[in-house]
């Protein structure tokens, strides 16, 4: 009996626990604004329905917004006064991932997930993109971290809308505009999903030298002296530093192939045809390596002129090679320099960086 007893005592007990627990959960209601989702293209949103090569599983943009209800209220002017940030939803701020960079205005924003804002106002909404993150409303933002701001037109719907939603239009395969619409407004934000790709500044800029040094403004040559000043050779290449760093024997290892400057292949034009090294070379255009020596460099013409450094070279475009002594600079040279140096019927393609120089003679015809 008293064992019975015991065992409806623990029961009791566990269930009271129980019960306990549950009463520390709550559930949320229904929110009077849901979330909802738009995706572009729409058909991104079910891309497991999809087969694999369907263009339409490329997601491109996703939006999370909350949407308010009309409820015979007058919204834009009043609800929602002119001149003020709207988070375009309710509750946290409407949210906007970009599976890739995009442009909006002249303003290209990379991949990622930012909040949306709009200053609001009688003909025209100001959309702001930020990179804030989970804040709710607009109040006490942070205006620093907008990274665009671009005035859209507003236009004037037949018909009142009850609820606050987001979608898609396709204008072309680069555009896509992103639709707002409630009670009777409508505003639209073009996106170019294509944007510019524009290159930033270059560590290792390029530069340019060309023999005789004024043939690059013969605009600039009297007309007595253009036949002296005819191009023969040019040389364009990209100059990277030294930047603290020991650079022969260090940064380029002897004994390995370098592309005689950074970035794309050092490229050669001969305007006439010439010889290096005894052996006879049409005009035209070439890429330029070395093979680098401790007190020796070994000159390589090729014909990859398209081409991003040694990567994949292949000695059958070779067109000449010439070893060169080394010399010591006259000063230390903290970018790699070039200079053409004029004698008799030869020109000298002085290469020189840190403390070393090597010289390629060319003879014009």
């Amino acid at each position: 009996m008293r064992i019975k007893f015991t065992l409806l005592c623990c029961l009791f007990l566990m269930g009271g626990l129980t019960l306990v627990q549950a009463q520390e959960v709550k559930f949320g209601d229904l929110d009077k604004s849901p979330m909802d989702a738009a995706h572009y293209p729409r058909s991104a949103a079910f891309a497991n329905y999809l087969s694999a090569d369907d263009p339409e599983r490329n997601q491109k943009i996703k939006v999370l917004y909350s949407r308010p209800l009309k409820k015979e209220r007058n919204i834009f002017g009043q609800l929602e006064p002119f001149g003020r940030d709207w988070r375009m939803g309710a509750n946290e701020a409407t949210e906007v991932t970009f599976y890739q960079a995009v442009e909006i205005g002249t303003t290209q924003i990379p991949a990622g997930t930012y909040t949306m804002f709009a200053q609001l106002y009688a003909d025209q909404w100001i959309v702001k993109i930020s990179e804030e993150r989970f804040i709710g409303g607009s109040e006490n933002r942070d205006v620093a971290k907008d990274l665009v701001a671009i005035a859209v037109p507003t236009m004037v719907t037949s018909k009142a809308r009850e609820s606050f939603v987001i979608g898609f239009q396709k204008i072309d395969e680069g555009m896509v505009h992103m639709i707002f619409e409630w009670d009777k407004t409508r505003a639209a934000l073009p996106i170019n999903l294509n944007p510019p790709s524009l290159a930033g500044d270059d560590a290792s800029p390029m530069d340019l030298i060309q023999y005789p040094d004024m043939s690059r403004l013969r605009n600039y040559v009297e007309e007595k002296d253009l036949a002296a000043n005819e191009p023969q050779v040019r040389v364009v290449y990209s100059r990277p530093q030294m930047k603290g760093r020991k650079i022969f024997g260090e940064m380029l290892k002897y004994g390995e192939m370098w592309r005689v400057g950074a970035n794309e292949t050092t490229e050669l034009t001969f305007f006439k045809d010439v010889t290096i090294n005894g052996k006879d070379v049409k005009a035209g255009r070439y890429g330029l390596f070395a093979k680098v020596n401790d007190g020796s460099w070994e000159f390589i013409i090729h014909k990859a002129v398209q081409s991003w450094g040694n990567a994949n070279f292949d000695e059958k475009d070779v067109v000449v090679k010439m070893t060169a002594k080394t010399e010591k600079t006259p000063a230390t040279l903290e970018a790699l320099s070039m200079t053409f140096v004029g004698k008799g019927d030869m020109v000298e393609l002085v290469v020189g960086w840190e403390n070393t120089m090597a010289r390629l003679p060319i003879k014009v015809k």
